[in-house]
């Protein structure tokens, strides 16, 4: 049953992907190169269109195979379709920051509105008991961070659909005891295949800001219900979707400290710093699989761990991004120091 879900969520967005890629295609808007864009050329931005339209499908096979409705089915079209709405109009015409903003929030508080969210936030064997006032605020701006980073993540070709095939994979077989709860990652994880197929390098379609907040808002809501259900710990989760969370966090802090103006659109995200390096995108975003793999590996294996054994994972997985992220700056300085000589 989930496996035919799974592959009408495939077939639709890669047909979808494919129509809507098209020069033919009139309904199509552009993605035109700016000060933020590593490609050179226009590019359709209707992506978004193709993943929206496979979870139609998926949710109707979802209503009529699955003996109850599952609470996602409910409660993701309270956010998605106004996120959806915004996103679109921002893609045509532009959107002033506030009132996406608002409707980012009001994405989060109608997921949140419904109790999705767990009982105490599970750092690694750790429950961190709080108020429930408390987990309820951080759960909100959870979600909203969620939605934006990936909007900020999707610059580089095959990225965004990538991480949603490793990051919503791993969260269907984490939460495969819930038959509804692994249907619907893994329709998500099947609709991104489909798209990949177009997006992959050189991308002949970007999701566009419909499809990377649509990404975004299910990955926080997918974490959120599986930590509700006790499925897996929440930390997990986030370790899972770590290489979209690490760098757009990081690269947000390093740019506060910088006085620099954060909504402002900039190149300076680690894959980008590595695209533009003379890596490309195909490269860059070859070794990005690995660490999605690595990441989605690691939280496979963490929940079977002691609670030494996950606290170390954690631990390494931080000194890991230390590493990692410091690489790159010593590859910038090397290529600095040998365009001089």
């Amino acid at each position: 049953m989930i496996i035919l879900i799974a592959l009408a969520a495939f077939a639709t967005a890669l047909t979808l992907a494919f129509l809507l890629s098209r020069p033919a295609f009139r309904g199509q808007w552009l993605d035109y190169p700016n000060e933020r864009s590593l490609h050179q050329r226009p590019v359709p931005r209707t992506g978004g269109l193709a993943i929206l339209g496979s979870g139609l499908t998926s949710s109707f096979l979802l209503t009529l195979l699955v003996p109850a409705t599952h609470p996602l089915l409910i409660t993701l079209p309270l956010g998605l379709l106004p996120l959806a709405i915004i996103s679109w109009l921002d893609d045509r015409q532009g959107m002033a920051m506030g009132w996406r903003f608002l409707v980012h929030f009001w994405a989060a508080v109608s997921l949140i509105g419904v109790n999705p969210v767990p009982n105490a936030l599970d750092l690694p064997s750790l429950p961190w008991q709080l108020p429930m006032e408390v987990i309820h605020i951080l759960s909100v701006l959870f979600v909203v961070w969620m939605i934006n980073l990936y909007n900020f993540m999707d610059g580089m070709d095959g990225f965004a659909g990538g991480m949603a095939v490793i990051g919503f994979s791993a969260l269907a077989w984490l939460g495969r005891v819930d038959t509804g709860f692994a249907a619907v990652c893994l329709s998500v994880a099947a609709a991104s295949a489909g798209f990949l197929v177009c997006n992959f390098p050189p991308a002949r379609i970007f999701l566009g800001d419909i499809g990377s907040t649509t990404f975004g808002f299910l990955a926080a809501a997918c974490s959120l219900w599986g930590a509700r259900m006790e499925l897996f710990p929440l930390w997990v989760s986030l370790l899972v979707f770590s290489p979209f969370i690490m760098d757009a966090t990081v690269t947000l802090i390093r740019r506060l400290l910088r006085g620099e103006k954060v909504w402002q659109a900039h190149r300076s995200h680690y894959y980008q710093r590595l695209v533009l390096l003379g890596w490309g995108h195909r490269r860059t975003v070859l070794v990005e699989y690995g660490l999605m793999l690595a990441c989605a590996g690691s939280a496979l294996l963490a929940v079977h761990l002691p609670p030494v054994g996950q606290i170390a994972l954690a631990v390494i997985w931080v000194l890991m991004y230390g590493l990692l992220m410091r690489g790159v700056s010593w590859l910038e300085q090397r290529c600095l120091a040998a365009a001089c000589q």
